[in-house]
């Protein structure tokens, strides 16, 4: 099968779920079936393997050591198949009894559909999955690794596409993740976490980055702890359909129970690439004010935000030597007066090293414009003591209700990065002093215009933004005029 015909065929199988249920509940039935489907596919070419090197012997060809995965009797696809009523139970016990088998890398994949409701999901419809499944073997000889995976993203975007505002939660843009990539150029053995992995797009990329450059990628280790339960599967699934087997992804919520420690501490990391959940209002802050982790290093966010308990999260995780960050931020952590005096530390500390404003509807569902915050623990000699500020609000195209990032935009965006210089009415390199007497304010209109020069129109935030730093300027103007008056 081309590329084109796979992805066609996987998602051939959403249209038998079309009117029995939601858009946004697919992916829980598809991707456990179709890992299902993969894991006895690829588990019967290695059987076929192992008879043919052992001219027969059915007992050796068993042997766990010729297999990725256990596929005990009784739970193999083909049982699924040939079995005519309660499927959905046939189902949900083939895979649990997979998971018992390969309890260190396969415990609890499949997540919690619940495939005996057969309100839900009927036999017939069921049947009509697995048929629809049967058609073609999805083993790593019909299908590589890298095929399989770009067609299990193709399902995510497809996914979110379909489930509107449910997609944030576990899809990034795939434009800006290719960006955040290359700003963060991981290196063969490196650590690699992501706080907030959703279906581990951001940590995926970083290995496929060094495959691409021709480099060793099964050294990398990642990292990702993901708080609802489909979606961390959804990441597991993501990495092994890509040939990933190196990796750690647990469920739980990394401001409450962080899931990497080392000696009682935050494990620390050399890469950090997050996109957190943004302004989320249902968390503890009273336990952060304690935290027994010594996460509060800048100071306690409001109740009603919690984007400055991640940054303290990512920043505390950071390997002290050469320990960067990349993380997507709406516009508002840059200047908000609410977490200004957090914010100022964060910059005292010479830890920012960049700040890239990125254009609109690169979110899903909202027109909210993006940007990368970049902070480094350890910055080379030449940019100590400042951040470059890059304005890549125009270096978008718009399609439809979502925006991405061309190859040329990518490419722009990067070089200006690495040249860390000022490029005029797009770049500017600004002093820690000079942001600090800004009053900490990151905000990118007080460093680089905003002012479409072409005559064209302004968006409300930017024009939000501008207002904003207008109105800063000329507070300070009135202040230092009363001054003299006085």
């Amino acid at each position: 099968m081309t590329q084109q015909q796979l992805e066609k065929y996987l998602w051939g199988a959403a249209t038998a779920l079309r009117g029995t249920i939601d858009a946004g509940d697919y992916k829980q039935y598809i991707f456990p079936l179709l890992f299902f489907k993969r894991i006895c596919d690829v588990y019967d070419e290695e059987f076929e393997k192992a008879m043919a090197e052992s001219d027969g012997d059915m007992e050796y060809a068993a042997f766990a050591e010729h297999h990725h995965f256990q596929v005990p009797e009784g739970a193999h696809w083909n049982d699924v198949r040939e079995t005519t009523v309660n499927i959905g139970v046939a189902l949900q016990e083939a895979m649990r009894t997979i998971e018992k088998a390969n309890p260190d890398t396969l415990y609890g994949i499949f997540g919690d559909a619940s495939w005996t409701n057969k309100n839900r999901l009927s036999d017939e419809t069921l049947t009509n999955l697995v048929e629809h499944y049967s058609q073609h073997k999805l083993s790593l000889s019909n299908v590589a690794d890298d095929k399989l995976g770009n067609a299990y993203e193709y399902l995510i975007k497809k996914f979110a596409d379909d489930s509107g505002h449910t997609a944030a939660e576990f899809y990034t843009n795939r434009t800006v993740v290719k960006l955040m990539t290359m700003i963060m150029n991981p290196q063969p053995g490196e650590s690699v976490y992501d706080p907030t992995c959703g279906s581990g797009g951001l940590l995926l990329n970083c290995a496929l980055h060094l495959k691409d450059e021709g480099m060793e990628y099964r050294t990398l280790k990642l990292y990702g702890q993901e708080i609802n339960l489909l979606t961390s599967a959804i990441a597991r699934m993501n990495m092994f359909m890509h040939g990933i087997e190196e990796f750690s992804i647990v469920r739980g919520d990394t401001l409450a129970n962080p899931a990497f420690l080392e000696n009682d501490e935050l494990k620390k990391f050399n890469v950090i690439l997050a996109n957190p959940p943004y302004s989320i209002k249902a968390w503890d802050q009273k336990a952060f004010t304690n935290d027994p982790y010594g996460r509060n290093i800048w100071g306690v966010p409001p109740q009603g935000c919690a984007d400055y308990a991640f940054q303290q999260h990512i920043q505390k995780s950071l390997n002290n030597k050469n320990g960067r960050s990349i993380s997507l931020w709406p516009h508002g952590v840059l200047f908000r007066d609410s977490e200004a005096a957090m914010r100022k530390k964060m910059i005292e500390e010479d830890l920012v090293e960049c700040v890239i404003g990125l254009g609109p509807n690169l979110f899903y569902n909202s027109p909210m414009e993006a940007c990368l915050l970049i902070t480094k623990t350890n910055k080379s000699k030449d940019r100590k003591g400042k951040v470059l500020i890059i304005n890549a609000l125009k270096e978008v195209k718009q399609e439809k209700n979502i925006a991405y990032l061309e190859q040329k935009h990518i490419d722009k965006i990067y070089k200006t990065y690495r040249e860390f210089k000022d490029v005029d009415g797009f770049a500017k390199v600004v002093t820690v002093n000079e942001i600090l007497g800004n009053k900490g304010s990151l905000n990118i209109a007080q460093y680089i215009s905003n002012v479409d020069s072409s005559g064209g129109q302004l968006s409300l935030d930017e024009a939000l933004s501008t207002w904003n730093s207008q109105s800063d300027k000329l507070k300070q103007s009135m202040n230092e005029l009363f001054q003299i008056l006085n």
